[in-house]
């Protein structure tokens, strides 16, 4: 029986597999997350979640399982990846910004080239977009003229210019200086307050406990642990992710 749009989660991975050559990185994901979720995944280095990640957008290939958007099955021959990936936004830890384009340039790319949106039109999106995170002020700067955070933020505004159904951050902060973090985390708050869906990689425990719906720990390429905020990072029952917090309240 087919699921209602209510009830059809809006990204889910089955029995996702990923190696590099012989070594297997993912082992078996099965993952599902509701519209306006935010899920928090946590876990060391190595642990399988940035490709985790990567694959939700094909930007890695899996070795075999399936991903599917609103039900839209993501993986498998004859996808339209271009139309997919537009469901898909994606923050990376390095901002991936084209330094040679203003923050607006940066934003109306994609709309651009992809949507195929008239410049008065994509610059119309990307003003609302820049809005959002903030920057407004700083449409016509240029990467090298914003700090970190400022970049981020703008990375995010290209995101969600691109209007999709689920957002993926990649440690979104870990490049950040300290004093810039929360601005980030800001406009995360923000993009989650405007029911956005989200799955979040990152080390952001207090961000995590206040902001997640559910929080994911991951160890050697596989799902853990998972259950609320104060269950996983308060609680938790799985003696690798106890071990791992312990680092942070060392």
């Amino acid at each position: 029986m087919a699921r209602s749009p209510e009830t059809t989660p809006t990204l889910e991975v089955r029995a996702l597999h990923k190696a590099f050559g012989s070594e297997p990185v993912l082992r078996g994901i099965d993952l599902s997350v509701a519209r306006s979720e935010m899920v928090f995944v946590l876990g060391p280095s190595g642990s399988g979640k940035s490709t985790m990640l990567r694959c939700c957008n094909r930007l890695e290939e899996p070795t075999s399982g399936e991903i599917f958007i609103e039900g839209d099955r993501l993986t498998g021959p004859g996808v339209n990846l271009n139309a997919m990936r537009q469901r898909v936004g994606m923050v990376f830890q390095s901002f991936n910004l084209y330094p040679h384009l203003t923050a607006m340039g940066n934003v109306t790319l994609a709309l651009r080239r992809v949507q195929k949106k008239s410049r008065a039109e994509a610059e119309a999106i990307a003003a609302e977009a820049l809005d959002k995170v903030g920057l407004s002020d700083r449409a016509r700067h240029h990467p090298g003229q914003l700090s970190g955070g400022q970049q981020q933020r703008v990375a995010i505004a290209r995101a969600l210019a691109l209007k999709p159904t689920v957002m993926l951050f990649d440690e979104p902060t870990s490049a950040l200086d300290p004093e810039l973090v929360g601005d980030v985390l800001a406009v995360m708050r923000d993009v989650k307050a405007a029911g956005m869906t989200m799955l979040v990689v990152s080390h952001e425990m207090g961000f995590a406990r206040e902001a997640a719906d559910r929080v994911i720990f991951m160890d050697g390429g596989r799902i853990v642990e998972q259950g609320p905020p104060d269950q996983v990072l308060g609680a938790p029952t799985h003696d690798r992710t106890r071990a791992f917090l312990r680092r942070f309240h060392a």
